[in-house]
């Protein structure tokens, strides 16, 4: 928000989800009946909190759009960050060996988006 407010920049809040039945096909398993209008609902619940919550700090509002996107994160965030100034991502900091198993978003960014990266560790 501060970086957004000294450059005169809106910020675009980014929350991601995945459809569950795309993982039936690689592991094997079924989640049953998914509600994805819920988990849609569920996310920008989420977003909207924690964009309520940073906004509240600040005296000068930043203009925030807050958009909520089905898909991998990883795609989803290096797609927002063409023609951006800065892509800003968070780090849930699994260590080296989980982050080698699981991949990492903040990575696969830092590697690949088209503007400079901030990550921010949890």
């Amino acid at each position: 928000m501060t970086y957004a407010r000294l450059t005169d920049a809106t910020v675009e809040a980014i929350a991601t989800w995945q459809n569950p039945d795309t993982y039936v096909a690689s592991y094997g398993w079924t989640p049953g009946i998914v509600d994805t209008g819920e988990i849609a609902a569920s996310v920008r619940k989420n977003l909207d909190t924690a964009v309520a919550d940073v906004s509240g700090q600040f005296d000068r509002p930043v203009e925030v759009l807050a958009r909520v996107m089905e898909g991998h994160p990883a795609e989803v965030l290096l797609e927002a960050a063409v023609g951006a100034q800065l892509l800003t991502v968070g780090s849930r900091g699994h260590g080296a060996f989980a982050g080698i198993l699981l991949g990492s978003v903040s990575q696969h960014c830092v590697q690949h988006a088209p503007c400079p990266v901030v990550v921010v560790p949890a």
